[in-house]
């Protein structure tokens, strides 16, 4: 049987060939007029043959057409009755209107219709909402998991009895596909790829330096003991690489029996028992992500990284692109060596003598300790002679009286500069050093790291996720004070001779007495030989004590913010500052110091409006960890002291947050 295309083209060229002849007899009849009747007949001869062939293929056409047509129907029909997986058809009022032999067959004696009844019910309700006609859909039918794909098709007309309430009909198809070979392959695949850990010992040499020789197996057996007693239930592989590392490979359907357990060799290794009441603490990163071994090995070592600078005694898993964390509910271990120290304070100098201008930066709402540890930097530049800016627009209660100090002297009314100098001062050859923050989002310009990548990090803070990236030197320690404690630490160990002014001392001895809360938290050896440091340039005590008083006003109203205290888990007292105020983050920093004084409150949280966030201040004697409730509400800090800015929700709503995140801690670390 001709093809329809070839009937179509011999038709076309058919028109082509009478209207040649016309042209021919034309010319003929021109040429010689006896020839003109002659030419006539033949021509309508021809054109006759020509209606009558064309008609004849046309015919030919349909009925081609015709036999194609019932013949692809019958394909089609054989096709869906003889499907080799279920096809049902439905109206939207739930009625089966057909379905083929192989859904009769797999679903026999099966309770199909109320597992499909409650997949219809969500499929018509997109449809009606959103016209969605494409169906994509998982049912669970006996124990199988089903997936079913398929489209809503809606009727021209409406039914007259459907006219009244004006429902629409629509048909909706159905493939029934067994999809649980599929999952159960899938999940397989996936509880089997690999996860890498690294675990290591934080205190390893501080631990090895306070038993004595013949103690040290025992104890380093000990240690290996309860790693392998750990990892053995997971049939994981541990290789030791270092004398405090471990490499850990495992299956990735283990991990959520780690999460599960809590990592309980946080616990374990605590109990080992240490002469001389040292406690060892143990730092574990495990990560899934990447295409091979190598790339999973490198996201673990960043992990561990985090995890130490969180202060150790903690689990950090990277999965699905997020960190979880665990543990860290021990104080962090001060590391006695001053090397470091002195190998910054050289390294920067070198950036320093390289840069065009140099500008410090600090955290928003910069406190005594970011200001002072500023200062302390501005100084260490200037002995250099090289240009240099301190960046801090935003002035709160506590820095009030600094800032009138400052005001005092001549020299700092061209350093202190706002947002617009610092921009137009900055660039790619300024030296940008960050101080008392590590989070991008937390600087006071957070523009300033996009205009430079000459840039320095000095922090104390417990590392959160959000980290600035790549800096050109790095001074981050969380077992310090405070910031003017790395700083005093850098000016100390200085190769040239720094003679700071009696307001930069002062300034970096008040940072210290903030954060330490008057030499009471987070003081280690080192915060003292810092102190004796700068006690050597006359700092006034009596007068830095003032910097912290309170005005009678704000005392009453803080303590108004105690008499609200509500007491949570008998040992959490928390309290709001109900009023709108630009100082709410001061007051409700007070505030919770104060709280801690009470004997029964061992952890205190305020929260305040600032007009601009809702704030919270939070501070723990050490046996809750502030850092990691807060960090759940975009926060940080370390374990006794922290905080966090919550933009876009009320006071209740963060209070009724901060609950939960407080739950959450104790399910997670009780």
């Amino acid at each position: 049987m001709p093809k329809k295309e070839d009937i179509e083209s011999s038709i076309g060229k058919t028109t082509v060939y009478v209207i040649i002849i016309l042209i021919l007899l034309t010319i003929i009849c021109y040429l010689d007029t006896r020839l003109i009747m002659p030419s006539v007949i033949v021509f309508v001869c021809i054109t006759l043959y020509s209606v009558w062939i064309n008609d004849k293929n046309k015919t030919e056409v349909v009925k081609h057409i015709q036999e194609l047509t019932l013949d692809t129907n019958q394909i089609i029909k054989n096709t869906m009755i003889n499907a080799p997986f279920p096809l049902v058809i439905i109206k939207n009022n739930d009625d089966i209107i057909w379905k083929n032999t192989q859904y009769t067959k797999q679903f026999y004696g099966t309770d199909i219709k109320k597992s499909l009844s409650e997949t219809l019910k969500e499929i018509k309700l997109e449809y009606e909402n959103t016209n969605t006609v494409n169906v994509d859909k998982e049912m669970i039918v006996g124990g199988k998991i089903y997936k079913l794909l398929g489209q809503c098709v809606k009727l021209k007309g409406m039914r007259k009895s459907n006219k009244k309430n004006n429902t629409e009909l629509y048909y909706i198809s159905l493939y029934i596909i067994d999809n649980s070979e599929y999952i159960e392959i899938s999940t397989k695949y996936e509880e089997q790829k690999t996860c890498i850990g690294i675990i290591t010992i934080d205190n390893y040499e501080e631990i090895l330096q306070r038993i004595s020789v013949e103690e040290k197996p025992q104890v380093l057996a000990s240690i290996e003991k309860a790693i392998y007693d750990w990892t053995t239930p997971t049939g994981g592989l541990v290789i030791k690489t270092e004398r405090e590392t471990y490499i850990y490979v495992f299956e990735q359907k283990y991990l959520k029996y780690l999460e599960e357990n809590k990592f309980s060799l946080l616990d374990s290794i605590k109990e080992i028992n240490i002469p001389g009441k040292a406690q060892l603490t143990v730092s574990i990163s495990i990560s899934n992500e990447g295409d091979s071994d190598y790339e999973k090995y490198e996201s673990s070592l960043t992990g561990l990284d985090i995890a130490l600078g969180r202060g150790g005694d903690q689990a950090v898993i990277r999965n699905d692109k997020q960190y979880k964390f665990y543990g860290g509910r021990t104080q962090e271990v001060e590391k006695r060596t001053k090397v470091k120290a002195r190998i910054i304070s050289q390294a920067l100098k070198e950036l320093i003598m390289d840069a065009e201008n140099v500008v410090i930066m600090g955290h928003k709402n910069g406190d005594i300790d970011s200001i002072g540890s500023s200062l302390g930097l501005y100084r260490l530049v200037k002995t250099l002679n090289k240009p240099a800016y301190i960046v801090n627009s935003t002035y709160g209660l506590s820095l009030q009286n600094l800032i009138q100090e400052l005001e005092k002297d001549e020299e700092y009314k061209e350093v202190i500069i706002d947002k617009a100098e610092a921009i137009t001062l900055t660039n790619e050859k300024t030296l940008l050093i960050i101080v008392d923050t590590h989070r991008p989002s937390f600087t006071e310009i957070p523009e300033l790291l996009e205009k430079t990548k000459n840039t320095v990090l000095i922090d104390h803070h417990r590392k959160g996720t959000e980290f600035i990236e790549n800096p050109l030197l790095i001074f981050h320690e969380v077992y310090a004070s405070s910031a003017s404690e790395l700083v005093a630490e850098i000016l100390q160990y200085s190769e040239d001779v720094i003679e700071l002014k009696e307001v930069e001392v002062e300034a970096l001895y008040a940072g210290i007495i903030l954060d330490t809360k008057n030499f009471t938290f987070k003081t280690g050896v080192r915060t003292f030989e810092v102190a004796a440091y700068l006690r050597k340039f006359g700092v006034d005590i009596i007068k830095v004590k003032k910097w912290f008083q309170s005005d009678l006003e704000n005392y009453n109203i803080i303590a108004d913010v105690i008499k609200q205290t509500e007491i949570v888990r008998e040992i959490i007292g928390i309290s709001v500052y109900k009023e709108n105020n630009k100082d709410a983050i001061y007051i409700c920093a007070k505030a919770a110091d104060e709280l801690l004084s009470i004997s029964t409150i061992t952890t205190s949280f305020v929260i305040g409006n600032t007009g601009e966030a809702v704030c919270i201040s939070g501070r723990s004697i050490g046996d809750i960890n502030v850092q990691v409730i807060l960090e759940k509400l975009g926060g940080g800090g370390n374990i006794t002291t922290a905080g966090t800015q919550v933009v876009g929700k009320t006071v209740e709503e963060v209070k009724t947050e901060l609950l939960e995140k407080i739950e959450e801690y104790f399910s997670e670390n009780v």
